[in-house]
């Protein structure tokens, strides 16, 4: 009786084992509400238990309304188990300060007035507002349509065809088939991600890199990992190391003027990137919406590899408004068809026709080109203020960028980012500390400077004081 008692026991424990695995799951999200759960032989297999003792489990977690039982199908998680997803809680807790979310709704809830060198973006004075405005006021004249329907599924044939010659100028040969819009460049990374990736799926990103770019990965529970990122591009040894080891699935990039270091890749890099993504099926984004800012045209990803395996995606906020918004990818037909479905699924349609109407107009006229030389000429000569200002403060540029409005700096003395842009901000003033780009956590002694909001003199003198106090 006592062996018999034993053995129940352990039953028992395997029953639990079993249970709480699969509970577990549901956690994670690795099973969601109306996924069926893998059938009484395969799992009894997987964790070396008997048929009997997965039944068991089952009938219990069916039991607790875990899971339901179809007759003849097999068993499912229920409709309502699955807990709301808090993004702050998919990563290990860090300091607010070093938090996507925290500092994204820093910049864009404080008030104008406040002083935004975290922020990434250009002020209101910087933008073509003459050309916008002209633009606006031809939406009188245009069919009524534009101002009552919903947006065309693939975007404006207008915008697309402008921006297929923009393309052209990049060496990236594409049709009509293979570029649509999108409501703004986040939303084209993120139909991508709705299009390849699964819940586990492991994700590639530089590091540091573009904050949001892990924001929006945590939303697709994407299991992230980085690759260094020098002046030249991603360390390339540790890029293939990665590929062979980790097998992402997919890399998010800026080849040109990269976020937030305004580093650019060499065209040496760029070939040993795409010879390993095609060695390891590695799908490539490629964010260009830094690349107007360039006076001579680095390499791009996109048109070294023909729009094979490198999507490149883009969007206008930076050059022309962050309030018209309208984003587009370009890629493989034959991928921009499930796209556009993804599209009409989550949007409902391509993006405002306002907003295309507006941007069209405002490209197709000699203004914009005009706007981007004067921006260029205009940030070369601030960056270079700028960085003069900050070393006289110990705060030294990793590398002066051959164009954008970024400065990835070094505080001296290895001091605390965190720690500075927390005393900053008691004075109203948004910074953005280095740890918030890095996934590694390493870049503590890093701020991003947006040298477009560095004018203003409280800025500087609440600075002096941040860095005194710590």
């Amino acid at each position: 009786m006592d062996g018999e008692a034993q053995a129940k026991g352990r039953g028992g424990t395997r029953t639990t084992d079993v249970m709480g695995a699969i509970r577990a799951k549901v956690a994670a999200r690795a099973l969601s509400a109306g996924d069926r759960l893998p059938s009484i032989r395969s799992l009894a297999a997987t964790m070396g238990v008997s048929p009997s003792t997965v039944v068991e489990a089952y009938d219990r977690l069916a039991a607790d309304g875990l899971i339901r039982a179809r007759r003849g199908s097999g068993f499912y998680v229920s409709p309502a188990v699955t807990p709301p997803l808090a993004l702050t809680e998919v990563e290990p807790r860090r300091d607010r300060e070093v938090d996507p979310f925290w500092v994204s709704r820093q910049s864009l809830d404080t008030d104008d007035a406040v002083p935004k060198p975290g922020c990434g973006w250009l002020p209101p004075e910087w933008m073509p507002e003459a050309a916008l405005r002209r633009a606006t006021r031809a939406l009188a004249r245009t069919d009524a349509s534009v101002l009552t329907n919903y947006g065309s599924t693939s975007g404006s044939p207008a915008l697309r065809r402008l921006l297929l010659t923009r393309l052209a100028e990049d060496a990236i040969e594409a049709s009509i088939s293979q570029l649509m819009l999108t409501g703004s460049g986040t939303q084209a990374t993120d139909l991508i991600c709705r299009f390849l990736l699964r819940p586990g799926d492991t994700v590639l990103v530089d590091d540091p890199c573009y904050f949001n770019f892990r924001a929006l990965l945590r939303a697709h529970q994407a299991k992230i990992v980085s690759v260094t990122f020098t002046p030249s591009g991603p360390d390339v040894a540790r890029f293939e190391q990665i590929l062979a080891t980790e097998q992402p699935r997919l890399y998010i990039t800026n080849s040109a003027l990269h976020n937030p270091t305004g580093a650019t890749i060499s065209l040496q890099t760029a070939h040993r990137l795409l010879t390993a993504a095609a060695t390891h099926d590695l799908t490539i984004i490629e964010d260009d919406i830094f690349g107007d800012f360039e006076s001579e045209r680095s390499p791009r990803l996109a048109a070294l590899d023909g729009l094979n395996r490198v999507i490149r995606i883009g969007s206008f906020s930076k050059t022309l408004s962050a309030s018209v918004r309208c984003g587009y990818i370009a890629g493989r037909a034959d991928w921009i068809e499930h796209l556009v479905d993804l599209q009409v699924a989550t949007s409902f349609g391509g993006p405002s026709p306002v907003a295309t109407e507006i941007i069209a107009n405002v490209l197709a006229g000699g203004s914009y080109r005009k706007h981007m030389d004067e921006f260029r000429q205009k940030l070369t000569r601030t960056r270079r203020d700028v960085a003069q200002k900050l070393q006289a403060l110990g705060i030294e540029p990793w590398l002066m960028p051959r164009g954008g409005f970024f400065l990835w700096c070094r505080l001296a003395g290895g001091q605390d980012a965190t720690a500075v842009a927390r005393t900053a901000l008691e004075e109203d003033v948004v910074l953005a500390p280095g740890n918030v780009f890095s996934v590694s956590q390493t870049a503590s002694d890093f701020l991003r400077f947006n040298v477009a909001h560095m004018n203003d003199p409280r800025m500087w003198d609440v600075l002096r004081r941040a860095l005194k106090a710590k």
